[in-house]
């Protein structure tokens, strides 16, 4: 579901301003519009933490050209000063090497001795090839000025790569804290004795802002209520846009990751389509990767890396791979090669074949699944309205075209007889009670997008074929990748040679399985999510215009 927001209006004292929005912090609940404050202490602030970002990128490239350097604490303005240090000693090292550049063809001279022969003997420049600006310093005092300078630009390199770079890592949240805080407070606006702050807090989180005015809670808040808040609590009006709090069941509740690392959320008058989208994904990426085994690469992955993962990540990967991993045994797939004893198999035989109709037809029934899900729930949720009919046609014009697709490509040998009258129903109640009424005068012309729409419909349905031209592709790359590598130590006779031809086999398969295994991850970035959040969504209505909750909270670290 999504979460039902309260528009907020808190007053305080101005003197009190500070306590105000550490207590709202604690709390939470509220979300600020923080992103337009931009005052001169957010700016610091936001400094800061370009510094310390810049810090650790400092360190850890110095760290690759200094191995094992001994690490200790340091302040990003220590390593701020040693990098400033540094740039400055390769100023002066490009500028003595220009010198030494200039200078070389007139060999190791006294620069000093020079200027005292052309001053004493006349006509010596003239006889003698001398630059027309001597040097400050001879050639060879040039070079070892240079050697110095290289070997404190060494140390520096030393300094930093001996930098902590994870203690200064660890302090980001403090510095995520205070820019937060500084936001804040631009937010919080003075009237006078009196300062205002807005923003919105979910239904759910009113009771516990309300024990904080009363002065009922005690455990968190000290003096709860002392500073005599006054708040304003209140529905949407039309025109404003609450942030989206999405709160899927329990089972799918980290799917919220994804919809974080995508950027997307829904609007907040839209639904919450957690539940499809995590299911149907999880069906995507298993069909896109289409091998076992790189489900299980995925898996071992996840396991390896479960303490740094945070849970909801976990669990989604593991669904993931474990989907994968189910795809590969009903398809007897894995590393692009079969296991010889489950060819036999229903379901392997069943998708093993050769005119890849019963692949297509997996494809086309997953997509008229999905796309009528989203117009019957539309219906659902629109009933008693009279344009719940036009949602149930829609999904009758789905099936149509579902049964058109199959029989385009050859799988039915025709359209049934019962599906042109299916069809003609679902017309009439498209065409009946999309628009009411008292809606043709603003919103007719839909009407006349019709015949367009019916056809994108269609298409809509073939869009889903690219799950089995997707996975197809990889299971061929990998079969492919799979013959260079067994021919190569087929051709082979004398013992070294084939000894020499299984490594470049082991090679060949490493690589040739890691590019598709990547490729495997791009697939997924670009069919599975477009599958849901373009032809899913835009049947459901979804539009992801929302923008995500985001409490004022403390991230980890103080003021």
């Amino acid at each position: 579901m999504i979460v039902p927001m309260k528009h907020l209006d808190l007053v305080c004292l101005a003197s009190d301003r500070d306590a105000t929005l550490e207590r709202l912090r604690l709390l939470g609940a509220v979300h600020l519009e923080l992103s337009a404050a931009g005052g001169e202490a957010v700016a610091k602030a936001k400094g800061d933490i370009a510094d310390a970002e810049r810090a650790l990128l400092l360190i850890r490239k110095a760290r690759e050209l200094v191995q094992d350097a001994e690490q200790r604490p340091h302040s990003v303005a220590e390593v701020l000063a040693i990098d400033a240090d540094r740039e400055t000693l390769k100023a002066e090292r490009e500028r003595l090497e220009r010198e030494i550049k200039a200078y070389e063809p007139y060999g190791d001279f006294d620069p000093e001795l020079a200027k005292r022969l052309l001053e004493r003997v006349d006509g010596l420049r003239d006889a003698v090839p001398l630059p027309d600006k001597l040097p400050e310093m001879s050639l060879s005092r040039l070079r070892e000025k240079l050697a110095r300078v290289e070997n404190r630009i060494r140390i520096d390199d030393s300094r930093l790569a001996g930098c902590d770079d994870k203690a200064i890592e660890a302090w980001y949240p403090h510095l995520a804290d205070r820019m937060a805080f500084e936001q804040a407070k631009e937010l919080l606006h003075e009237h006078g004795a009196v300062a205002v702050v807005s923003g919105w807090i979910p239904e759910p989180k009113v009771k516990s802002l309300m024990e904080i005015v009363r002065g009922d809670q005690t455990d968190l808040f000290t003096r709860a209520g002392a500073a005599g808040w006054g708040v304003l609590l209140r529905d949407p009006e039309l025109g404003e846009i609450p942030p989206t709090l999405v709160e899927p069941p329990r089972l799918f509740r980290p799917v919220k990751v994804l919809f974080d690392g995508l950027g997307i959320a829904p609007a907040y008058t839209e639904s919450d389509v957690s539940v499809p989208f995590m299911c149907y994904f999880s069906l995507f990426f298993a069909m896109l990767v289409g091998d076992g085994a790189y489900g299980a690469i995925f898996l071992a992955a996840t396991v390896a890396l479960r303490k740094k993962l945070p849970r909801s990540w976990f669990t989604l990967l593991t669904v993931f791979s474990a989907a994968t991993i189910a795809w590969g045994v009903l398809s007897n797939t894995w590393f692009g090669a079969a296991i010889p004893w489950c060819a036999d198999w229903p379901t392997v035989k069943w998708l093993a074949d050769p005119s890849y109709h019963n692949m297509m037809l997996l494809c086309f029934t997953i997509g008229v699944s999905h796309l009528m899900l989203a117009r019957i729930w539309n219906g659902v949720c629109r009933l008693p309205d009279s344009t719940a009919v036009a949602e149930f046609g829609w999904a009758g014009i789905l099936l149509f075209m579902y049964l058109v697709t199959n029989s385009i490509v050859g799988i039915f040998a025709g359209v049934p007889s019962w599906a042109f009258w299916v069809f003609g129903a679902a017309l009439v109640c498209v065409f009946g009670f999309s628009v009411k009424p008292s809606e043709l005068r603003t919103r007719g012309a839909e009407l006349g997008m019709l015949p367009l729409n019916v056809m994108s419909a269609l298409g809509d349905i073939i869009s889903y074929v690219r799950l089995f031209a997707v996975g197809l592709a990889s299971v061929k790359v990998a079969e492919n990748f799979n013959s260079m590598a067994t021919s190569l130590v087929a051709g082979a006779d004398a013992v070294w040679a084939k000894a020499l031809m299984a490594v470049a086999m082991v090679a060949i398969l490493v690589v040739g399985h890691g590019l598709n295994l990547a490729m495997a991850g791009l697939s997924i970035l670009v069919h599975a999510v477009r599958l849901n959040t373009l032809e899913f969504s835009n049947h459901k209505g979804v539009s992801w215009a929302g923008y995500a909750f985001r409490p004022f909270k403390r991230a980890g670290g103080g003021k």
